[in-house]
């Protein structure tokens, strides 16, 4: 369908929109892009003054350590094809085969499945493939970017950064199923309340939510470290200490988030009729169940919307975590802070960068398997009002 000629923007226009998004872009992903290209080079190459020895690694390459134009290739179709299967089969797998009523189930086993499925394949299979075929591929076979792993394998197996990755996900999990279901509880109630109460407890939601994260720490941090002696009268000498551990994260950063996704959820079911509920208690159903089996299955959009922001709050969260947790059990955002501080040779200095670029690896996992929830969502009222 073509766009009205009233409605078409001028020539200028456009290419000064798009020039600006394009610059943008190109602002935005760099600092990610050579941050990226750094942790797969030696310390030379990492730290060159020139940068297409940075980015085509000389020294690395000298050291029988690089990839061919084969290499390339085949790396390519095979991220082409898992994003293949991320945007059109995942979500088509889980309607299919998912119980009715357990969509979210469904898609966490997809995305589980699909996780380690790329992971065999892109790390497993493949190098297996490519070092058969670049023996007998002649000069398409031969090393042209220096590359190197060593520097993720010095992080994720000698420095064991594997325990933070589990604690990043045992804190971003249980953030994520707290807010998730307090807030679609919460959500729907007020959406579907016309009394002034809920008014007002969505503005004390809204305030809360703008208080410094600083602030609320400080306000926890006293009952967490005395936790044993004030929870000794209940469990006795086996009462436990809340300060440390991954559980009193969860509680300060569900703390922090619930607002934000209780306004989120609340504008996801304010877009939903109420005629769909009145049908459900005409047909049977309790308020709960009207809930559960009509209203959730079109609210799943604005679920996972709302979950991604919550995973993106406890997963790059670094005040509390570095505040309230122990060294053997941080998180990796805070873990990789100090990498940056105490390192100082270079060889350290690329696996602090081979660290940092780890982190970013599940997000765009996530975003791949769920972008068009995500867009749907978005689109579906969660940034309105």
């Amino acid at each position: 369908m073509s766009t009205p000629r009233a409605m078409r923007q001028p020539l200028g226009l456009r290419l000064a929109s798009g020039g600006f998004l394009a610059f943008w872009c190109l602002i935005a992903a760099f600092p990610l892009f050579w941050i990226a290209v750094m942790s797969f080079k030696s310390p030379v190459d990492a730290f060159a003054s020139d940068p297409a020895d940075v980015i085509f690694g000389p020294f690395t390459r000298a050291a029988g350590q690089g990839v061919s134009v084969l290499d390339i290739v085949l790396g390519l179709a095979v991220i082409a094809g898992a994003y293949k299967v991320a945007a059109d089969l995942l979500g088509r797998g889980v309607a299919r085969f998912a119980p009715p009523g357990f969509a979210w189930l469904g898609w966490i086993i997809a995305s589980l499945v699909f996780a380690i499925g790329f992971v065999l394949v892109f790390f497993g299979i493949l190098p297996l493939m490519l070092s058969v075929l670049n023996g007998i591929a002649g000069p398409l076979g031969e090393p042209v970017i220096g590359l190197t792993t060593e520097h993720y394998r010095a992080v994720w197996v000698e420095n064991e950064f594997f325990r933070n990755f589990l604690n990043s996900m045992l804190v971003t999990a249980g953030v994520v199923t707290i807010s998730l279901t307090v807030g679609t509880l919460a959500g729907y109630g007020l959406a579907r309340s016309g009394s002034n109460l809920a008014f007002w407890l969505l503005i004390i939601a809204l305030i809360f939510r703008a208080l410094p994260h600083s602030v609320l720490v400080t306000g926890y941090l006293p009952p967490f470290i005395n936790s044993a002696e004030i929870l000794r009268p209940i469990f006795g000498e086996a009462a436990p200490t809340l300060y440390g551990q991954p559980w009193a994260v969860i509680v300060v950063l569900v703390s922090i988030n619930q607002p934000f996704t209780i306004w989120m959820l609340r504008s996801f079911f304010q877009n939903i009729p109420q005629e769909l509920d009145e049908a459900a208690r005409v047909d049977g159903c309790s308020h709960f169940g009207a809930f559960r089996r009509v209203i959730m299955p079109v609210m799943w959009p604005g679920v996972i919307t709302t979950g991604l922001f919550s995973f993106l709050l406890a997963y790059n969260d670094y005040l509390v975590t570095a505040l309230l947790l122990d060294a053997q059990n941080q998180t990796m955002v805070p873990a990789i802070t100090g990498y940056f501080n105490r390192e100082t040779t270079t060889t350290d200095q690329v696996e602090a960068v081979a660290a940092a670029v780890s982190i970013t690896a599940p997000l765009f996992l996530l975003v791949m398997v769920f972008q068009r929830q995500i867009v749907s969502g978005l689109t579906a009222g969660a940034v309105k009002g």
